[in-house]
């Protein structure tokens, strides 16, 4: 994406802090290629079963995320700074669901960006969270 570039250089500058509060950069090795490579993406900082991760959804049909299946270790720019991580990469439909209704729960006005109804608590629907799912990806990031 032709703004990359600019997000990158922000987050690696003192004015990271303009977006770092939902965007952080992570830097990975390709499986096939053994280049590194470093993507910024959006994340939202969850707390679940006692463990603290940053997670991020991407599209299934996006490739990138496939390098970082299997625990696989890179480095993510976090809040200004660099910290050695894993990912988990969530890839079926229940643990998908599951992982984005608690995203959704926490964060209800990113529910339009997914096709996500709200009901009249304001809270995601289930089965809008259920078809999100089968078009998506979760990868959680846990700091080391």
């Amino acid at each position: 994406m032709w703004f990359n570039p600019i997000v990158k250089a922000v987050l690696r500058s003192p004015l990271h802090g303009l977006i770092s509060s939902s965007i952080m950069l992570i830097t990975y090795t390709g499986r096939k290629t053994r280049e590194n490579f470093t993507t910024p993406v959006n994340y939202l900082s969850m707390n679940q079963d006692g463990d603290q991760f940053l997670a991020t959804i991407s599209l299934r049909e996006r490739v990138w995320w496939r390098n970082l299946r299997n625990r696989t270790p890179m480095i993510v720019r976090f809040r200004g700074k660099d910290h050695p991580a894993a990912a988990e990469v969530i890839e079926d439909d229940t643990g998908v669901a599951e992982n984005l209704g608690t995203y959704l729960r926490l964060r209800p006005d990113l529910a339009k960006y997914l096709k996500v109804r709200l009901d009249a608590t304001g809270q995601p629907k289930d089965e809008d969270i259920v078809n999100a799912a089968k078009t998506r990806v979760i990868i959680k990031t846990q700091l080391v």
